[in-house]
């Protein structure tokens, strides 16, 4: 049976994630960025949650972990960097597989944000969980990773199919929009930009997004197809990513 998804706003730009598995009736929480929204929702939902799983240690991110576990009990997932501000009672890397009832999560590691940073794939219901690695139209600063990481991990993302459905932890699109705008003038980037500006003027979220529409217009995705107007060698793919991102760091549109 396949999952559903329950998507809330939270703190000033976050998204909170509930998932619950069909089958069993098992949730999980994508990350803690906000343990009374967390609470609230499964309140309003009336679903139990078994998992936490974390993407990375940010507080904004792991900083419910303490209060979530202890009001529901939920076993906290994630990266060992987790510990740096939880307790963490199952660490995953690449590869490893968690299974919510019937719900099989590949853990996909997505490093570079992070050093340890990971996402959760979701195959049979093409649904990824990418935390602060790709937004829509953007990507996650590098605080503890190399343009080179970054850019391996947003390619692992980029060989998932186009239908995948990306579940990004904030609503930055229209920031990353007018960032993108400013070196792409293809026709792709135009027309998503007046879509993201439209739904964010009627206060609508802009995620999820897919893999296929991230491939057509995110910037950081499309780096090597930029080179150019970022002053990069086209034969470089990781120069080429790495000043885009150095780009986007100074923009102040």
């Amino acid at each position: 049976m396949p999952i559903q998804v329950r998507q809330f706003a939270c703190l000033s730009d976050n998204y909170g994630y509930l998932v619950r598995d069909g089958a069993t009736g098992l949730a999980a929480a994508i990350d803690t960025p906000d343990a009374g929204a967390v609470l609230r929702e499964l309140e309003a939902s009336g679903w139990k949650l078994s998992l936490i799983l974390n993407t990375h240690w940010h507080p904004d991110h792991a900083g419910g972990n303490a209060e979530v576990k202890a009001a529901t009990g939920a076993e906290i997932v994630g990266p060992g960097e987790v510990r740096r501000i939880s307790e963490l009672d199952r660490q995953v890397g690449e590869g490893d597989e968690v299974r919510l009832g019937e719900t099989t999560f590949r853990v996909i590691d997505t490093r570079g944000h992070t050093a340890e940073h990971v996402s959760y794939y979701d195959q049979a219901d093409q649904v990824v969980f990418v935390g602060d690695t790709l937004f829509a139209l953007g990507c996650g600063r590098l605080f503890e990773g190399t343009p080179a990481m970054m850019w391996d991990s947003l390619s692992k993302l980029a060989a998932l199919p186009d239908a995948v459905k990306v579940y990004c932890a904030h609503e930055y699109t229209a920031a990353n929009a007018r960032f993108a705008l400013s070196v792409d003038q293809g026709e792709a980037i135009r027309v998503r930009a007046d879509q993201v500006f439209a739904a964010r003027a009627a206060d609508q979220p802009t995620v999820p997004t897919t893999i296929g529409a991230e491939k057509a217009a995110n910037p950081f995705l499309r780096a090597p197809l930029l080179a150019a107007a970022v002053g990069a060698p086209a034969d470089d793919p990781v120069a080429a990513f790495a000043a885009v991102r150095a780009a986007k760091d100074v923009f102040k549109g």
